[in-house]
C-alpha cells in the first residue's frame, strides 16, 4: 500500500523566492498583534482578574433577561451573564467583592436565594486579586522560560543561527495569538496561557524537522548554492508538515464545535496557533537562515553568495517573463 501524501513527491516550490512577501505579511501581523494589544488589551478571565464565578443549569431554556434583572437588583456590582453549552447551561462572571473571603461568600450565598432551587450549581469559584496578579506573572514568566529553553536547546543541538531563528518564529506565533485575542476580545485565561505553551511546544517540533533536513542537505550537498539547499530542504518535509497540520486541525475542530465552551477558547487558540506555526516554519524561521548567513562546514562564502544570486536573478526573469 503506498503511504498518502498531500503533496506529489518531487515537488519542486520556491519559497525562498516567496520571502520578501513573507517578510513583510510578517511584519505587519506583529506590528497589529503589538497595536491591538497597546489599544485594546486582553479580556482578562477571572483566573487573572479575580471575582465570582457560577455555573448553573435548569431544567428548562433559561431567561437570560430575567436572571440578569434580578441579579442587577442585588447590588454586586458588575454581573455578567453568558449561555453556553446547552440553552440550560448558564455562566455567571460576579465581580469581586469589597472585604475578605467573607464578603464572597455573601455575594455567593445572594444569588442562590435569588435564583432559589430551580438551578443546579455546577460550579462555583472565586479568586482574589492578589492570586490573579501572581497568575499573570507565573504565566509570563512560564513563556518566557520555554523560549530560553527553546533557544538554548536548539543552539546546542544545531548552530546558533538555527536557535535564534526558531525563538524568532515562536516569538511571531505567540505575538500574532496574543494579539488575535486582544482583537476578537476572546476571554484570556489560564486555559490561554496553556495553549499559548502547546503552540510554542507544536511549532518547535515542526521547526526542529525542517532545520534537522536542512542540516543534513547543507552535509549532503556542501557545492549547491545554500538558496537551493533551503528550498530542498523546505519542499522534502512540506508533506509531512501539511500532514501534521491536516490531522492535527481535525481534532481541534471536534473539539472546537462538541467540547463546551469551556474549553473552547482553547481550542480556538490552537486551530490558529497551527496554522500559523506551520506558515512560520516554512515562511519565517527557514528564510531567516538565509538572512543570517548560514553556510555549511566546508563551503565558502563564494558559494553561498552564489546561492543569493542564483534566486536573485530567478526573480528578475521571472519579472521579465511577467
Amino acid at each position: 500500500m503506498r503511504p498518502l501524501r498531500l503533496v506529489p513527491a518531487g515537488t519542486s516550490i520556491n519559497f525562498l523566492k516567496m520571502r520578501p512577501i513573507a517578510l513583510v505579511l510578517s511584519a505587519l501581523l506583529v506590528l497589529g498583534s503589538v497595536g491591538a494589544f497597546a489599544v485594546m488589551g486582553l479580556n482578562f478571565g477571572i483566573d487573572f482578574r479575580g471575582g465570582i464565578l457560577i455555573e448553573v443549569r435548569s431544567e428548562q431554556p433559561a431567561e437570560l433577561g430575567e436572571m440578569r434583572a434580578d441579579l442587577n437588583g442585588l447590588g454586586l456590582g458588575e454581573i455578567s451573564l453568558q449561555s453556553f453549552g446547552q440553552p440550560t447551561d448558564v455562566l455567571i462572571r460576579i465581580q469581586r467583592q469589597d472585604g475578605d473571603e467573607a464578603e464572597q461568600i455573601v455575594a455567593i450565598e445572594a444569588v442562590q436565594a435569588t435564583l432559589g432551587d430551580a438551578y443546579e450549581y455546577r460550579r462555583i469559584e472565586f479568586v482574589g486579586p492578589t492570586v490573579g496578579r501572581e497568575l499573570i506573572e507565573a504565566g509570563t514568566l512560564a513563556v518566557l522560560l520555554a523560549m530560553a529553553g527553546i533557544l538554548a536547546y536548539i543552539s546546542f543541538r544545531f548552530e546558533w543561527q538555527f536557535g535564534v531563528c526558531a525563538v524568532a518564529a515562536l516569538l511571531h506565533d505567540v505575538i500574532s495569538t496574543v494579539g488575535l485575542f486582544a482583537l476578537i476580545q476572546h476571554e484570556f485565561n489560564l486555559a490561554t496561557v496553556a495553549a499559548l505553551l502547546t503552540i510554542a511546544g507544536y511549532s518547535i517540533n515542526d521547526t526542529v524537522v525542517v532545520f534537522d533536513r536542512v542540516r543534513e542537505n547543507l552535509r549532503r550537498y556542501k557545492r549547491s548554492p545554500i538558496v537551493e539547499i533551503l528550498n530542498r530542504s523546505l519542499n522534502e518535509t512540506l508533506s509531512r508538515t501539511l500532514m501534521t497540520s491536516v490531522t492535527t486541525l481535525l481534532a481541534l475542530a471536534a473539539l472546537y464545535t462538541f467540547g463546551g465552551a469551556i474549553i473552547r477558547d482553547f481550542a480556538f487558540a490552537l486551530i490558529w496557533g497551527v496554522v500559523i506555526g506551520t506558515y512560520s516554519s516554512i515562511f519565517v524561521a527557514v528564510p531567516l537562515l538565509l538572512a543570517l548567513n548560514l553556510r555549511a562546514r566546508g563551503r565558502g562564502a563564494k558559494a553561498d553568495a552564489a546561492g543569493v544570486d542564483l534566486a536573485k536573478g530567478e526573480e528578475k526573469a521571472d519579472g521579465h517573463a511577467g
